[in-house]
């Protein structure tokens, strides 16, 4: 049997409801995603979701950042390049060839017109990812593969800015040698001190 979780929420109806908006965003865009629906589809009441969530918005913000949360976490195997590389190829595929990666474009466009949108997506997804993709730069400073010097936000831009440019603005393929040719030439400037490790 199940149970609710602390706040007498479902989990199971939870996640069948950020399930339904994501595949329902795919299918029919944010413009014609509705609550009924999301609702119908996960098999819930359409007053439980506005109960959960004030907005189709926001219920999408949650099965997004729950979705990041789960999928784009770095591995850690003791190798830079090689976390680097994994992290930056799921990155890539997360943001474009996933439901993940339409529900996030879609409330990219959608926060140019409601300031409110933008700011959580800043807090609430840009600084926790920022802080993921952090996590092997750090790993490599404390194991001596990375100088202690190195500003680890701006290597984190580097390395992932180009991908968030291709999937939000220009839209071109984020194909495996780009990842390679990408992550390459970032850390050759990078790792260039002596006893540093090279891509």
């Amino acid at each position: 049997m199940h149970h609710g979780n602390r706040h007498g929420r479902s989990e199971q109806a939870r996640l069948a409801v950020l399930e339904a908006a994501d595949d329902l965003l795919v299918e029919h865009g944010f413009a014609r995603l509705t609550v009924e629906a999301i609702a119908q589809r996960a098999g819930v009441a359409k007053q439980t979701i506005y109960r959960w969530w004030p907005s189709k918005t926001d219920l999408l913000l949650d099965a997004f950042l729950t979705d990041a949360a789960e999928e784009l976490v770095p591995p850690d195997t003791g190798d830079l390049v090689t976390d680097l590389h994994v992290h930056l190829s799921n990155l890539a595929r997360f943001l474009t060839n996933s439901d993940a990666g339409a529900v996030y474009r879609a409330l990219t466009a959608e926060s140019l017109h409601d300031p409110r949108l933008a700011t959580r997506l800043r807090t609430e997804y840009l600084s926790a990812q920022r802080a993921r993709d952090r996590l092997p730069l750090q790993r490599a400073v404390i194991r001596g593969h990375l100088p202690a010097s190195t500003d680890l936000d701006a290597l984190a831009d580097h390395l992932v800015g180009p991908l968030y440019y291709r999937a939000l603005i220009t839209g071109e393929e984020i194909a495996p040698p780009y990842v390679e040719g990408l992550l390459a030439s970032v850390l050759r400037g990078a790792t260039a001190g002596p006893g540093m490790v090279q891509p």
